[in-house]
């Protein structure tokens, strides 16, 4: 009766088990910083190295994310985050690519 009393200490309301998920948090926070920077980087025709590169690595920590999150308070800012290194990585890869005038 104890347990059931005891009052769940979720930070989100869409937390569903209650369990605390450090590489998964840590994978979100990864992905929406790389996906901000890859995303606001291209934007600018100059910077095509640093979004396309940064948009890349955002897309496969994002996918990883993907892959073993467990509740939807990680999955759906992760889209956001995966979304936006996408978008990133596809204008720098058009603005000049990864190594663009730096290799040949």
């Amino acid at each position: 009766m104890a347990q059931a009393m005891r009052r769940r200490s979720s930070n989100s309301l869409f937390e569903t088990d209650g369990k605390p998920h450090p590489l998964q948090d840590t994978l979100l926070a990864v992905t929406l910083v790389l996906g901000a920077i890859a995303f606001v980087s291209a934007m600018f025709h100059s910077l095509h190295l640093l979004s396309s590169w940064t948009g890349l690595v955002g897309i496969l920590t994002g996918a990883y994310g993907q892959f073993i999150s467990a509740t939807t308070r990680e999955r759906f800012p992760m889209i956001v985050g995966l979304g936006a290194s996408a978008v990133g990585f596809f204008l720098g890869m058009a603005h000049g690519g990864l190594f663009g005038g730096v290799l040949g």
